[in-house]
């Protein structure tokens, strides 16, 4: 009886370990697939305020809608920059989603009225945004 009992815990926790071992690898796996987007947006003067509505009222949950992750947002320090930058970085599932929620995040209708209406007095870029795509390394 005892032998019987001391199988079934044995096989009981080989199981659990292995179901585990295998969440673990999945989870891993995923993490590595992941892409993410380091970008930097350099305004015309006096127009950062104008970047940072639009992103906190607008940009951000569009991002989402699209299947973008926002992960974090920044401002340098240095007086060279910090009137004038917003650096920032989006994770993906994988570069493919990153090239379809970017395509997505162009055509939508929302994006575009949002960026018209916050235009509207001027633009706010000083040129193209900055982009760099990157993955975890090992």
């Amino acid at each position: 009886m005892k032998a019987r009992y001391f199988v079934l815990g044995a096989t009981v926790i080989v199981a659990v370990g292995l179901i585990g071992f295998a969440a673990g690898v999945s989870v891993g796996q995923e993490k590595r697939a992941r892409v993410y987007e380091l970008r930097t947006y350099t305004v015309l003067p006096g127009r950062l305020p104008a970047l940072h509505k639009r992103f906190a009222e607008h940009t951000m949950k569009l991002f989402e809608k699209q299947g973008m992750k926002n992960e974090m947002y920044w401002v340098p320090t240095d007086d060279a920059r910090k009137d004038n930058t917003l650096i920032y970085f989006l994770s993906h599932e994988s570069q493919d989603a990153a090239d379809r929620s970017w395509k997505a995040f162009r055509d939508d209708p929302e994006w575009i009225k949002a960026r018209d209406a916050s235009e509207a007095d001027g633009k706010i870029l000083a040129k193209p945004p900055e982009r760099v795509l990157m993955k975890l390394t090992e």
